[in-house]
């Protein structure tokens, strides 16, 4: 289920995509919060990250709030993140499996994102920096980077597919 839903349109009988708003109804948060943050937590770890970054990727709570936190996702207790939380821990779980998706190893996805970048978007500084950066936007931004990379978009080839020369129209049979 995308959590999305049709609604009728207001114009040219076209179906209206709404979001299911059932997504944020406290006991599906409830259910998503201790693996979400554990699985974060986890990522937080392999990328090498400060307390002070983690909780500003997850919208800077109190250090007594992220260790209530970290300490119920890691005993498998019960807690309830909004949604604004949830939503951050869902763009570094996208950012990573892109980067899995990207490159050969872990450690050079890493490297990625702690290397500096020429992309506009990024400015010069490292895709980390906006990972960071304590806004939602910044994640989204690296997120759909990313995306749009695994698309082909963007970036060179890792190892594996450098050698790949693209097809030509000849090459193109159409049965």
């Amino acid at each position: 289920m995308s959590g999305f839903a049709e609604a009728s349109a207001p114009f040219v009988g076209q179906p209206l995509t709404v979001l299911d708003t059932a997504r944020f109804l406290p006991e599906n948060r409830r259910r998503l919060s201790a693996p979400g943050l554990r699985t974060f937590l986890t990522i937080a770890d392999r990328w090498g990250l400060s307390e002070e970054q983690r909780r500003l990727i997850l919208g800077y709570p109190s250090r007594s709030t992220y260790h209530h936190w970290a300490k119920l996702a890691r005993e498998h207790g019960a807690f309830t993140l909004d949604a604004d939380v949830l939503t951050r821990i869902s763009a570094v779980l996208g950012i990573h499996q892109a980067l899995g998706v990207l490159f050969g190893s872990e450690a050079d996805g890493v490297a990625w994102l702690r290397g500096p970048h020429d992309a506009l978007v990024f400015g010069g500084r490292p895709p980390l920096a906006l990972v960071t950066s304590g806004t939602q936007d910044g994640l989204m931004i690296v997120r759909r980077f990313l995306d749009a990379a695994r698309g082909g978009l963007y970036m060179a080839p890792n190892a594996a597919d450098a050698a790949f020369l693209p097809y030509g129209d000849d090459e193109l049979v159409f049965t």
